[in-house]
């Protein structure tokens, strides 16, 4: 029989209700932050009274961990240590002391505008010509790049998670976390057009014919195909870099961050962040327009 799990403390307990309670974070997620915090106190000592100095050991203690590891080891931290703060449990916050990663995590590939049309414009045509898998094209295609859903949970999608009159769906995402997802009015007529192509039967929205459902696999064949039809380099396109897109082209437009950790089923707003590379002169020029001191020198 295993050994009783030993009461994390009080402040750390607190911090994981918080995370379930506000942020609905799965168990999976919850279990994770409690290691990374359990084992930051048995290196250092109880977090809630860590100073700096405690906090910069947390580097020897993690050197051999691999950049993602101890990126989300110390976005653990972080959010904790905000959470004491914001909570008056403490008035300092010495998360600036934790150790980095020797390298980001790379940035997905990125399609610009023209090359996303491209997609459509070829995806369009096949469903005008009215073939059952032209028209599941298009209606794959304008949930990835329309919605930003993930590969399986795109695939995976059960009939009964299509509303009849809300545009949304209910996508159960990573770590049984369930989330609404809003659909586009061009989405809507495309997925409505592909209810009626793919015909009675099966629990799937997009059935494979051997029952079940769409393979992964197949989903990047497809995607892969179409775009060496639209004149795109096949090696480039992927559902991840539509879901890329999706969040970038959003942020781009002028969508919160937070708004955007809700679209991608993210528990944590760090895994948000690399969906944020906008180019740099677009950063500057923002500021310039919107900040007062900006306003100020302009004026």
């Amino acid at each position: 029989m295993a050994a009783p799990r030993p009461a994390a403390a009080p402040e750390v307990e607190s911090f994981l209700a918080m995370l379930a309670a506000q942020r609905g974070a799965a168990a999976n997620t919850l279990a994770a932050y409690r290691r990374d915090l359990a084992g930051a106190a048995e290196a250092i000592g109880s977090l809630a009274v860590a100073q700096r100095d405690d906090i910069a050991r947390l580097g020897a203690a993690w050197s051999d961990l691999a950049p993602a590891s101890l990126a989300r080891k110390a976005s653990a931290l972080r959010q904790f240590f905000g959470f004491l703060v914001d909570e008056g449990l403490r008035e300092d916050d010495p998360s600036a002391a934790l150790p980095r990663p020797r390298a980001r995590r790379p940035l997905p590939r990125l399609l610009g505008h023209d090359q996303v049309s491209a997609l459509f414009v070829t995806a369009e045509q096949d469903a005008r010509n009215g073939t059952p898998e032209g028209v599941r094209m298009l209606a794959l295609l304008e949930l990835l790049y329309g919605s930003g859903l993930r590969a399986t949970e795109l695939v995976s999608l059960p009939l009964a998670a299509v509303p009849r009159d809300a545009p949304f769906l209910t996508i159960t995402g990573k770590g049984g976390v369930q989330r609404m997802v809003p659909v586009s009015g061009r989405a809507i007529h495309a997925l409505a057009d592909w209810l009626v192509a793919r015909g009675k039967g099966g629990r799937f929205v997009f059935p494979s014919p051997r029952g079940g459902h769409l393979s992964r696999v197949r989903l990047f064949q497809l995607l892969r195909d179409l775009a060496l039809r639209a004149g795109l380099d096949p090696e480039k396109v992927s559902p991840h870099v539509l879901r890329h897109a999706f969040a970038t082209h959003l942020l781009e437009g002028g969508a919160d961050l937070r708004v955007l950790q809700t679209l991608l089923g993210h528990a944590d707003i760090a895994t948000t962040q690399i969906y944020t590379h906008v180019d740099s002169a677009r950063l500057v020029a923002l500021v310039n327009q919107r900040h007062p001191l900006g306003q100020a020198a302009t004026g």
